[in-house]
C-alpha cells in the first residue's frame, strides 16, 4: 500500500535540547537495530523470543520518544514495537534480550508476560498489556495524580495509529483534553494494523485528525524518519503537555519495513514494489547519512557501530547463559497481600465483654447495609489523605450517588477527592488503575459502574487489574476498590438487575467480596481499602435499606478476607450462602425449624411437598468473601451436617455456586449424607415486570424446599 507521508523537511542544524549528540544518538538507534534483526534468529535457534514486533522503520521517531523521556522523572507507557524507544528511555541492551528471551532477570516480570513488552518500572518504563492502546487510561489516570501531587513529570504514552480505533482511545483523549493532564499520546503510523491497511481504519489519512475536534488538542504531524524534527515535536509537545495546556498528540509517519511480527507473513498482501518502497525508506541508514554530511567520517560512524555490537555481543552472550524461569514460582505473585487486621480490630467488642449493657450500647451505631459503606469510607478518607472516590453520579448538589452510598463524600473531602466521571466504565476503571501509579499510599475507590450489569465495558480494565502484580512479578499493583451494585428485587429489569459474580470470579489476581449486612459490609470495606490490589466489592442493591441488615458497627471493626460467618448454629442441613440469599436462606432456616409451615403460610407459593414437617436444625454459613473462600469454614459446617444446600442470587447454571459445589465433592464427598442441592436463578436474563422476576429469582421457598429435599434424601 503507498502511504501518504509528512510534508519534506530539510533538517536543520540546529539540535534539540534533549538530542543527546551525533555519536549517543546513532549509536542508540544501530544498537536498536542489531538488537531488532537479531530476534527472530532467537526464535529459529528456539532460545525464545517467540513474539516480535520489528520496529525497523520507526527508529528516528522511538529515539526521540526515549530520549525525551526523563528516567526516573517521567512516565512512559509504551506499545510492544518500542524497541528503541526503551533503550533510549534507559532500559539496557542485556535487558531488552533477556525480556525477549524470557529469563528469570528480566526486570519486566521475570518471563511472566510477553517478549517484546519491555518495562523497568524503576525508572518509570511501564509494563503495558498487549491489549492494544488501552494503556492510555492509565496514562490519563497518571496524569490526573501528577497534577494532583504537583509534580512536574510527563507521561508518554505510545501505540499504533490503528489502535486509535480503539474505543477507549477518545475516552482517554477526551479525559486528557477535559482535565488538561500531562500526557503526550505518540501514534506511531506504518500503514496498517497487522495486515489491515490503514483505509479500512478510517476515512482520515491521519487518524490523528479523527480527534481534531477535542477541545484544547494540538496535533504534532512529523515524518517519522526526520530524526531531528522527532525531537523538535517531542520536546515541544511534552512543554505543552507539562504546562497543563490541554491534548497533546504526536503524530509520525513511519514505514513498516518487515512484517508485523513474526507469526505474520506481509508478503501475502504487500507486493515486491511496496517492500521495495519501505526499505529504501529506511531512517536507520538516511540518519547515518545525514550525520556524513555533518562532518562525522566513515571512521567515526565505523567506531560508533563497532562500539553498539560490542555492547550488543556482550548482552547476546549474557541473555543466552542467563537462567530460565523457575517453574515452581509459577503460582507466585497471583495475588497482591491484603490487609491483616488485628484481633482489636476482628473483635472490637471484646473489651465491652462483662459491662453493663448501657456501656455495651454504645460500642457501634446501629447502621442498614448503605449506611454501614458509607461509614466505612468516611472513616477511611479520613484517616488515609490519599484516598480518592470518583464514578458516575457520584456527588451532584444534593444527588450524592443514585442510591446515596457516597452521601456527604463529597461536601466533606472536596471535590478534588470526590468527584463525578465521564459515562465511560473503561475510563473510570483504567484512570483509577493509572493513578494508584503515583505512590503506594494511594486508595482508589470507584463505581465501577452504576449498576453492575454495565460493567462489561470495561471488562478489559477489570484483567489489566488482575494481571498487574503478576505480570510485574509484585513490582506494581492497582490499589483500587471497585464498587459494583448488584442483583435484583428492585423491578430494575435488564442491565438493572443482573448478578455477575460468577463471570467474574475466574479472572484471576482480583479479590471478590459479598456483604448482606451492616457490619461486614463496614468491616470488608475498611479492609479493602487498606489492602494492597485490587477488589470488587459486590453491594447487593436490594438490600442498601433493609432494616434486617442493621446491626451495630463499632467504628474500628475491620472483615478479614476469606472468613465466612456463621449466621445460624445448625446439625441437620447447612445452607452455604452469601449476599441477598443470605436473608432469604435465615428465613427459611427459621421456617425449617418451625417444620417448614411458617413460610409456607406467608408465601404466595405453594410449599413443596417435598418440604419436611419435622423440624430440622438448618445452620447458615454466609460467605462474605467469594475470592478468597474459606474452604475451612465451608468444609467444616459439612462435616458436622452431612447436608448441604448452596443457595445465591445469580444463576444457578454456570453460578458461583458450582465452585463449592466441586469443593465439597472434592475434599469432603465421604461425609455427606445426600446430594449437594443448589438454589439459583433462572438461566434468563432478569425481566422488569415484578411478577416475571420473582419467577427467575430464587425465593425463601425455593431454599426452604431445597432444604426439604436434602433432609429426606
Amino acid at each position: 500500500m503507498s502511504q501518504t507521508k509528512a510534508p519534506a523537511r530539510k533538517q536543520e542544524t540546529k539540535l534539540p535540547a534533549r538530542y543527546p549528540g551525533h555519536a549517543s544518538a546513532y549509536r542508540l538507534m544501530y544498537l536498536g537495530r542489531l538488537i531488532d534483526n537479531e530476534a527472530p534468529n532467537f526464535l529459529r535457534k528456539a532460545m525464545g523470543w517467540s513474539y516480535h514486533a520489528p520496529n525497523a522503520g520507526h527508529d528516528a521517531i522511538q529515539l526521540a520518544l526515549g530520549c525525551t523521556f526523563r528516567p526516573g522523572k517521567d512516565y512512559f507507557f509504551p506499545y510492544y514495537r518500542d524497541l528503541t524507544s526503551c533503550l533510549a528511555a534507559g532500559i539496557s541492551a542485556r535487558e531488552i534480550i533477556l525480556n525477549g528471551l524470557s529469563r528469570d532477570a528480566d526486570v519486566a516480570g521475570g518471563g511472566r508476560h510477553m517478549s517484546n513488552h519491555f518495562a523497568k518500572i524503576s525508572i518509570g518504563v511501564q509494563n503495558v498489556s498487549s491489549c492494544v492502546s488501552n494503556h492510555i487510561q492509565h496514562a490519563a489516570g497518571l496524569g490526573r495524580a501528577i497534577k494532583y501531587y504537583k509534580s512536574d513529570a510527563v507521561v508518554y504514552c505510545s501505540f499504533g495509529e490503528s489502535s486509535s480505533s480503539e474505543g477507549y482511545v477518545y475516552e482517554g483523549l477526551n479525559g486528557i483534553s477535559k482535565e488538561k493532564l500531562p500526557v503526550v499520546t505518540i501514534m506511531q503510523d506504518n500503514g496498517y494494523g497487522i495486515s489491515v491497511p490503514k483505509r479500512d481504519q478510517s476515512a482520515n489519512e491521519c487518524l490523528a485528525d479523527n480527534f481534531a475536534g477535542i477541545a484544547d488538542t494540538r496535533i504534532w504531524k512529523v515524518d517519522g524518519r526526520d530524526t531531528l524534527a522527532c525531537f523538535q515535536a517531542m520536546e515541544e509537545a511534552a512543554d505543552f503537555a507539562r504546562n497543563q495546556r490541554g491534548c497533546a498528540i504526536v503524530y509520525a509517519w513511519c514505514v513498516r519495513i518487515g512484517s508485523h511480527s513474526n507469526s505474520d507473513n506481509h508478503i501475502l498482501y504487500r507486493d515486491e514494489r511496496e517492500l521495495a518502497e519501505a526499505k529504501a525508506r529506511d531512517p536507520l541508514p538516511a540518519f547515518r547519512q545525514w550525520l556524513s554530511e555533518q562532518g562525522l567520517t566513515e571512521k567515526d560512524l565505523a567506531g560508533i557501530e563497532e562500539d553498539a555490537r560490542r555492547e550488543f555481543d556482550d548482552a547476546k552472550a549474557f541473555g543466552e547463559a542467563a537462567p530460565l524461569p523457575d517453574p515452581k514460582t509459577a503460582m507466585e505473585f497471583a495475588y497482591p497481600p491484603a490487609y491483616e487486621p488485628t484481633s482489636a480490630e476482628i473483635d472490637p467488642l471484646a473489651a465491652y465483654a462483662g459491662l453493663p449493657a448501657e456501656a455495651s450500647a454504645k460500642a457501634g451505631e446501629l447502621l442498614t447495609l448503605r449506611l454501614g459503606i458509607n461509614a466505612a469510607m468516611k472513616r477511611e478518607f479520613r484517616d488515609n489523605p490519599d484516598t480518592f472516590l470518583w464514578g458516575q453520579d457520584i456527588a451532584n448538589k444534593e444527588k450524592e450517588g443514585i442510591f446515596l452510598v457516597s452521601k456527604g463524600m463529597q461536601p466533606e473531602f472536596g471535590v478534588a477527592r470526590v468527584f463525578n466521571a465521564p459515562i465511560a466504565e473503561n475510563y473510570i476503571m483504567g484512570t483509577a488503575n493509572g493513578f494508584s501509579r503515583f505512590n503506594e499510599k494511594i486508595r482508589v475507590v470507584v463505581e465501577g459502574a452504576e449498576f453492575a450489569d454495565y460493567f462489561w465495558p470495561a471488562m478489559d480494565q477489570f484483567v489489566e487489574c488482575g494481571h498487574e502484580f503478576y505480570r510485574t512479578r509484585g513490582q506494581f499493583t492497582p490499589n483500587v476498590v471497585i464498587r459494583l451494585a448488584s442483583g435484583g428485587f428492585i423491578g430494575g429489569g435488564l442491565y438493572h438487575s443482573q448478578s455477575i459474580e460468577g463471570s467474574l470470579a475466574n479472572i484471576p489476581g482480583v479479590r471478590i467480596v459479598y456483604p448482606s449486612f451492616a457490619d461486614d459490609a463496614y468491616g470488608l470495606m475498611r479492609t479493602a481499602m487498606k489492602s494492597k490490589g485490587p477488589t470488587i466489592f459486590m453491594e447487593p442493591k436490594a438490600l442498601y435499606n433493609a432494616p434486617s441488615t442493621r446491626t451495630k458497627v463499632p467504628e474500628n471493626l475491620h472483615v478479614p478476607f476469606g472468613r465466612a460467618r456463621l449466621r445460624r448454629e445448625g446439625t441437620d442441613v447447612v445452607v452455604i450462602t452469601y449476599g441477598n440469599a443470605t436473608h432469604m436462606a435465615l428465613r427459611a432456616a427459621e421456617a425449617a425449624a418451625q417444620g417448614g409451615s411458617q413460610l409456607a403460610a406467608s408465601s404466595s407459593q405453594t410449599a413443596s411437598s417435598e418440604q419436611r414437617t419435622a423440624p430440622l436444625s438448618v445452620a447458615v454459613l454466609d460467605l462474605r468473601s467469594l475470592i478468597p473462600l474459606d474452604e475451612e469454614s465451608i468444609l467444616e459446617q459439612v462435616k458436622k451436617c452431612g447436608r448441604v444446600v448452596v443457595a445465591h442470587e445469580g444463576p444457578e447454571f454456570g453460578g458461583f455456586g458450582g465452585e463449592i459445589v466441586a469443593l465439597i465433592s472434592k475434599k469432603a464427598f465421604e461425609y455427606l449424607d445426600a446430594p449437594v442441592e443448589r438454589v439459583g436463578a433462572k438461566l434468563t436474563p432478569v425481566p422488569f415486570s415484578t411478577i416475571l422476576e420473582k419467577a427467575i429469582l430464587p425465593q425463601s421457598d425455593d431454599i426452604l424446599a431445597a432444604i426439604g429435599r436434602v433432609a429426606g434424601y
